[in-house]
């Protein structure tokens, strides 16, 4: 007897709900047609990679970043609609958002 068997012996009433199972994407980030850009900078002598050129909205954004950051365990922040990544991570970036869907152009070295 499995477990569904059991849970109609205890609950005869219940009707279970049907659930689809279609699985909807986890973010729902507007892709845009012009080519996100990723470049590569030193400041202070400390390497950066900043993303910039999205056109959608700041939250999806903001969403985009905190994803990147998770995924490639590192810090960094978002301001003035860039996206500031702490190291030189313009490989893997570009491999995350091309596998999203994104445009990506890669700028400098």
């Amino acid at each position: 007897m499995d477990l569904k068997d059991q849970l109609k012996n205890l609950f005869p009433d219940h009707e279970p709900e049907d659930t689809p199972d279609e699985k909807e994407p986890k973010s729902k980030i507007w892709l845009q047609e012009e080519p996100i850009i990723c470049k590569y900078e030193k400041r202070k002598g400390n390497p950066i990679t900043i993303l910039e050129g999205y056109t959608g909205a700041d939250e999806d954004f903001k969403k985009l970043a905190k994803e990147l950051k998770t995924k490639l365990s590192v810090g960094g922040s978002f301001k003035d609609d860039k996206i500031i990544i702490q190291g030189d991570y313009r490989d893997k970036i570009m491999t995350l958002l091309k596998d999203k869907g994104f445009n990506v152009k890669r700028v400098g070295g």
